[in-house]
């Protein structure tokens, strides 16, 4: 991973008030990476990133906005770790509401443990992350080599 990390924020409804309360306190910060967001997410971010910045300043690089999770978000920030094209995971998921899309929020978090990307789903594994000094360092993040499951000889 490169100093500057691809940043993911993610955050289902009921937990979007967090996210964007965490953004405020954590904006500088989040200034020095590539950020990616699903759906309403990601204006939401915008806005709140917005809020800070002095007349004249914008941001570094622009957020990506993907689908919005039940539309496919979530699928499209899978395929983007498969790919490589995500360094860390910030995934404020609400555990007590159900959703219609739950198999989607499943496979994302499937995949961004099977490619070992740091994930945090709450808010204290948040400030722990972003206030690693590795945010701010290169890092080169272990992949497991899957080549024996995927050249693995099937029966005819």
């Amino acid at each position: 991973m490169d100093v500057v990390k691809k940043v993911a924020l993610v955050a289902h409804d009921n937990c979007k008030k967090d996210l964007v309360e965490w953004v405020g306190w954590n904006w500088r910060l989040l200034l020095n990476h590539k950020l990616i967001c699903t759906g309403t997410t990601g204006r939401l971010v915008e806005e709140s990133i917005a809020k800070h910045l002095t007349k004249g300043q914008t941001m570094k690089y622009p957020i990506t906005k993907l689908k919005s999770g039940p539309l496919g978000g979530d699928q499209q920030l899978g395929a983007m770790i498969a790919e490589g094209e995500v360094d860390v995971l910030f995934f404020f998921w609400d555990p007590m509401q159900p959703h219609p899309h739950d198999v989607d929020v499943k496979a994302l978090l499937r995949i961004s443990v099977l490619y070992n990307v740091p994930t945090a789903c709450n808010r204290s594994t948040a400030d722990y992350m972003i206030s690693s000094r590795l945010m701010n360092e290169n890092y080169e993040r272990k992949i497991t080599d899957y080549s024996s499951y995927t050249d693995r000889p099937l029966a005819p």
